[in-house]
């Protein structure tokens, strides 16, 4: 399989097209992108291809693509999207494994563990209750692992366990600095579903801690049209802020 070449466009401008095609044709749900190209992508989709998406300040506004009020969102009426399906949040992992099982808590056995991270926060109800994706910017054997240290987030092979639990739960994708991947497989575990440019499989490979499902061919993740480009650099983020957390 050949590198593609870059045609001008960054790669983190592939990470905002990636995590944009999330929410494609999504209707009226909740995006809740958390970081700051998952934010350029929500956007991004709002202004393009998913016009019916709302947006949030993540407190309790929604919010157009520019940032301004759209209408308020009571906590009420938050926890009833939350609990019914109709969200479709985006969170980030400090680990995830073949299953889409993450851990943002802490790293090491929880009784004693080496490092404190952020706690479990929503991560239950947010993988239970509704659609959700992962952003990795910094993919790595360290956050791609065999097992993770404590499930936060709940991955398919333990909701074949409890199906009862889990009516709405779904992981469409995850989204890296180097590819997006998905769980299209018979098990449920991680498949590699496309490469951004200049990543071969190989590195790919080398930076997961566990054996990913490669199709034969691997399909290249998609250009951004001219006027995706612009809006991305002219109107959503012209200050660029999506470097600061993928720099190529």
């Amino acid at each position: 399989m050949t590198d593609r070449q870059p045609t001008g466009v960054s790669r983190s401008e592939y990470c905002v097209i990636a995590c944009a095609e999330a929410w494609r044709d999504a209707g009226e749900i909740l995006a809740s992108p958390m970081g700051l190209i998952p934010s350029v992508g929500a956007r991004l989709a709002r202004l393009t291809f998913a016009p019916d998406l709302l947006l949030t300040d993540g407190e309790a506004l929604l919010i157009r693509p520019d940032g301004t009020p759209e209408g308020w969102l009571p906590y009420r009426q938050h926890l009833a999207l939350v609990s019914g399906g109709r969200r479709h949040v985006m969170m980030g992992a400090s680990q995830i494994d073949r299953h889409g099982n993450q851990n943002i808590s802490c790293i090491g056995d929880w009784a004693r563990p080496k490092r404190q991270l952020l706690g479990v926060r929503g991560a239950p109800i947010n993988t239970l209750n509704n659609p959700t994706s992962y952003w990795i910017p910094r993919h790595s054997p360290r956050v791609f692992v065999e097992k993770v240290d404590m499930v936060c987030g709940v991955g398919y092979d333990r909701v074949a366990q409890h199906p009862g639990t889990a009516r709405f739960h779904r992981i469409p994708r995850v989204v890296s600095d180097l590819g997006v991947f998905d769980f299209e497989t018979p098990d449920r575990s991680m498949r590699l579903a496309s490469l951004h440019p200049g990543v071969t499989v190989e590195q790919v490979e080398e930076a997961t801690g566990f054996a990913l499902v490669i199709p034969d061919e691997v399909a290249p993740t998609r250009e951004p049209t001219p006027a995706e480009l612009r809006l991305i650099r002219e109107v959503i983020d012209p200050a660029d802020t999506r470097r600061k957390e993928v720099a190529v």
